[in-house]
């Protein structure tokens, strides 16, 4: 049959005939690689000499003439012996967009005597042996994308057979765009709402699409009802379902495995075959395939199998130091799946790993609940779908959570032990130790502790106050220990805790355990089901197995023995306890509790302390304000977001006990609205990206930050007005609350009397600062960046590998000092002239060398001085009438970031991120123009003198 022809742009054929020779050249050497290209796809390249259409199911004739005036097509593909498309070859480096309509106009340019199946011809690729674009003329608003490399002849069959059955919905994204209404049974609103949202981004052909759901929301559920959906309706013929490691597999199958359909009352396994990869081998008939995306790199390099162990760690933990390279691989062609989504899969995926997926052509679904930059970059901004931590406390999909601190002298300082003490030496392998007197003193520091030191005391002081709080501050009242997941610096470090752990309280091997991959009692799996559904354990140790992904509902305590780099590690190791669970279920692993409304972080490391915890902030701001007394400041006007924060965080963990009685009594006097509408409502009203919309839908800026802040403002008012106009109802709210309540008094005559540094402790900080001031003396001239500090004005900028020789020289033994160290003791001497948090970047350095020359009258972390000279800089360019767009203030930030964490900023700084995401160099050239290079000057100038 032949199709209405598609109407192509006229097309002007150019070529610029100064390039002569070269040009041709330069073509002949890309059709070389085009040829390899289309022989490893199966394809036959034959020239009309030796033509013989009968060869093979796909053939590729060179140079073929077209009638006029459509010139003549570098290739001619014939599909088992009949014309299906082009493909238009260009010299390496030629803009294959500009080419597009070129190409176009070949497919309906044949001779009259033949007679295609489908024409004009569907297929048009566009290639220089190095890039590859590629077009479907039979989609709706026909687009090229870019593909890895040609496409398989069998496929370009089955999508001709598709074109000639259906004409209505010829392909799949015509059938992306013609997908049913959703049929919600089955799904909550947040499910449903996202479906809805990604397919519309399906069906604008938008290639990556993001979605952004808490923790406990239901993703997989909802990835389940997206991938029936497609594969019913779109005739999907593969999805790929990548996890972060083995583990997770498991439960993404499990779900799958559960998944009823709501038309037909069947489980999705009954449908549609769901394969769990855990051998280097997909099943053709799968049409959901689960894997990590390490087992899929591993088959595209052609490995018969992939060690397990691999499997079983995230991407994040392995040892992958650049982006891994992909080739083509006829056995996993990029055809092979029409969509990935990707669950969780770690920030890495989107670097290292980032060739795998780009190595398919399919479309790109990220399901998270932390997002980074990167992974905002990743998916071309294109987020379909934002449900966070705080909407899904106030909707009762999570429990919010308090942090309890604990701090000791050696987590803080570390330790040092005196020459002659006894030490053990444990052998790393064997774990055997030996005990020897030592003979000369070892310090150690803070970050040296449980990797190269275990101080066994400081173990046991954190495990012990864990104990001693429990039943007291903790969870008052109880006396069966709440299900409780330690998190551990490594496999060793776990070892130990675990068996500190039944020491100190007492237990046996039963009561706490270790779960990580190198677990040997039992399958990891095996221990994590009792975890997750059994008495016992109550305490797990582990270091990465559960830290990201895994569910385990009843989990009412995070203790948090390591420190983390990555937020999106953080937040994912935060995601572990914020799971609601039935009141049944529940008091079936914990007797003596009632609900679990809340989970508590133990941080014994400090890193609730660190920038990581910013965006993870817990609704409660206020925890110790009484909920009388946050009522009382809204009373009188007050519109403090902490103390709205506080409020939305306490009204939800209210709403989930209420009878129906009081509930009803409430939305009485409430004039019907419930307490879980007033909390969602404080909670959106806090939320930044609502109080910019809303702004914008009253025709405001986004930019106008006079603006969103007066929108915010009145949100807030709105949204606290129930409360701060009703004295009623937070009256009843008080009274309900209480009658809830018991107060438990634990008397105790016991008093602080003093709490502080002792006398010891500061001649110790003082001696520490003293021998640094004599060591940057001593130093200064044979140290290359105490060189450049010590000459004032500086003659030379100070170039961070100078900062890094000089921490490397400051760490080495005797000294071991460290900027955390050095900023600690100053901290401890004279808290009035140091500001901030500092001591955690390298650049701190600076700052540190500078107060201690007397340079600096203030100890200022070498960030927040940037911070501010960014600022003044801005004020200067401002005064000066120099305008900056929006776009162009976004790069100076990250380019004020990467001079904050590095001294300065070069042309290979924008090979890295967030500048590669964004363009790189050539971007950053194209947004300030001649202004570039001179920009990059004088800021680096401003910024880090």
């Amino acid at each position: 049959m032949r199709a209405e022809p598609r109407r192509y742009s006229p097309f002007v054929e150019s070529q610029d005939p100064s390039d002569g020779h070269d040009y041709l050249a330069r073509e002949a050497r890309a059709r070389v690689q085009i040829d390899k290209q289309l022989a490893a796809a199966a394809w036959l390249v034959q020239s009309q000499e030796i033509l013989n259409l009968g060869a093979g199911p796909g053939v590729a004739v060179r140079e073929f003439t077209l009638e006029k005036p459509h010139g003549r097509v570098d290739y001619l593909l014939f599909l088992n012996g009949q014309p299906a498309g082009v493909i238009e070859a260009k010299p390496e480096g030629t803009p294959l967009v500009e080419v597009e309509r070129q190409s176009g106009k070949y497919v309906a340019g044949l001779p009259e005597w033949m007679k295609p199946p489908v024409y004009p011809l569907p297929f048009i690729y566009e290639s220089t042996g190095a890039e590859t674009r590629f077009t479907n003329g039979y989609d709706p608003d026909a687009r090229s994308r870019r593909v890895f490399t040609f496409h398989r002849p069998e496929t370009l069959v089955e999508w001709s057979r598709q074109i000639t059955d259906n004409h209505a919905l010829p392909t799949f994204r015509a059938r992306l765009k013609a997908m049913p209404p959703l049929d919600e049974r089955g799904l909550w609103g947040k499910q449903a709402e996202a479906i809805r949202n990604l397919e519309q981004s399906l069906a604008e052909d938008r290639p990556r699409s993001l979605i952004q759901m808490a923790t406990g929301s239901g993703k997989t559920f909802t990835a389940a009802s997206l991938c029936y959906r497609l594969i019913k309706h779109a005739d999907a013929k593969r999805i790929l379902f990548l996890v972060d490691r083995s583990n997770l597999g498991k439960q993404a199958k499990l779900e799958f495995d559960k998944f009823t359909i709501q038309e037909t009352q069947r489980k999705f396994p009954a449908e549609y075959n769901v394969q769990h990869l855990t051998h280097n081998a997909i099943d053709t008939t799968a049409r959901v395939c689960i894997s990590t995306v390490q087992r899929i790199f591993s088959i595209l390099k052609g490995e018969a199998e992939l060690d397990q162990e691999v499997d079983e760690h995230s991407v994040y933990e392995l040892p992958v130091t650049g982006p891994v390279e992909v080739s083509y691989n006829l056995a996993l062609p990029p055809d092979t799946f029409d969509v990935i989504i990707i669950d969780e899969c770690h920030r890495s995926i989107y670097g290292l790993w980032r060739q795998v997926l780009e190595y398919f052509d399919a479309h790109l679904i990220g399901l998270t609940a932390t997002p980074t930059k990167q992974t905002f970059g990743f998916f071309r901004q294109n987020l379909v779908m934002e449900y966070s931590h705080d909407m899904a406390v106030t909707d009762g999909v999570n429990v919010d959570f308090t942090v309890y601190k604990i701090e000791t002298a050696i987590t803080r300082a570390g330790s040092t032990i005196e020459a002659g003490e006894f030490a053990g030496f444990r052998d790393r392998q064997t774990r055997r130790i030996r005990w020897d007197a030592v003979d000369e003193p070892i310090e150690y520091t803070a970050g040296q502790l449980d990797r190269a030191v275990v101080a066994e005391d400081q173990i046991r002081t954190v495990i012990q106050t864990f104990r001693d709080k429990l039943f007291t501050e903790l969870f008052p009242g109880r006396k069966t220990v709440p299900k409780t997941l330690i998190f551990a610096k490594d496999d060793s470090h776990a070892d130990d805790i675990v068996q500190m752990v039944r020491e100190v309280f007492g237990k046996g091997n039963q009561f706490a355990t270790k779960i990580t991959y190198r677990t040997r009692d039992g399958k990891p799996e095996d221990l994590l089901q009792a975890f997750r559904n059994s008495m016992y354990p109550r305490i797990v140790v582990t270091v990465d197995m559960i830290a990201t992904g895994t569910d385990v509902k009843p989990l009412e305590c995070l203790v948090f023995m390591r420190s983390v780099k990555s937020r999106t590690y953080f937040e994912q190791m935060l995601g572990r306890g914020v799971r609601v669970i039935n009141d049944t279920e529940f008091q079936a692993v914990t007797d003596d509790a009632k609900s679990k409304d809340r989970f508590i972080v133990v941080d014994a490391v400090g890193v609730m302390d660190t920038p990581l915890a910013e965006t993870v902030q817990p609704l409660e701001r206020k925890p110790a304000q009484s909920l009388k007394d946050l009522f009382k400041q809204v009373a009188f006007g007050s519109k403090d977001p902490q103390v709205a924060s506080s409020i939305a965080g306490r009204l939800a963990r209210l709403d989930k006990h209420l009878t129906r009685d009081d509930r009803d009594v409430l939305a009485g006097l409430a004039g019907g609205i419930d307490l879980g509408t007033i909390s969602r409502g404080l909670v959106d009203a806090l939320d930044p990206d609502q109080q910019i919309a809303a702004a914008e839908a009253a025709g405001q800026s986004a930019d106008d930050q006079a603006a969103v802040a007066a929108t915010a403002s009145a949100m807030l008012t709105h949204a606290l007005e129930p409360l701060a106009t009703n004295p009623g109802l937070r009256n009843a709210i008080l009274d309900v609350r209480k009658s809830y309540e018991q107060t438990i008094d634990e008397v105790s005559k016991d008093e602080v009397l003093f709490a502080g540094h002792s006398a010891e402790a500061r001649e110790k900080a003082s001696a520490l600062v003293s021998s640094f001031r004599e060591y940057i003396e001593e130093h200064k001239n044979d140290i290359r960046a105490l060189q450049v500090l010590y000459s004032r004005p500086h003659k030379e900028r100070l170039t961070f590998t100078e900062v890094k020789e000089l921490a490397r020289a400051i760490e080495r033994p005797p000294r071991q000092w460290t900027p955390d160290i050095l900023w600690r003791a100053y901290e401890l001497l004279d808290q009035s002239k140091v500001r901030g948090s500092g001591g955690r970047m390298l650049t701190d350095i600076v700052s540190l060398v500078r107060y201690t020359l007397h340079q600096d009258d203030e100890l200022v972390p070498f960030r927040d001085q940037v911070e501010q000279r960014f600022a003044t800089w801005l004020s200067t360019q401002q005064q000066k009438g120099v305008p900056f767009t929006v776009e162009q203030l976004q790069w100076l930030t990250w380019i004020k970031e990467n001079i904050a964490g590095e001294l300065g900023i070069s042309p290979e700084s924008f090979e890295y991120t967030p500048f590669v995401e964004h363009g790189g160099i050539g971007k950053a050239v194209k947004v300030f123009g001649d202004r570039f290079t001179p920009l990059l000057n004088e800021l680096t100038d401003a910024l880090a003198a």
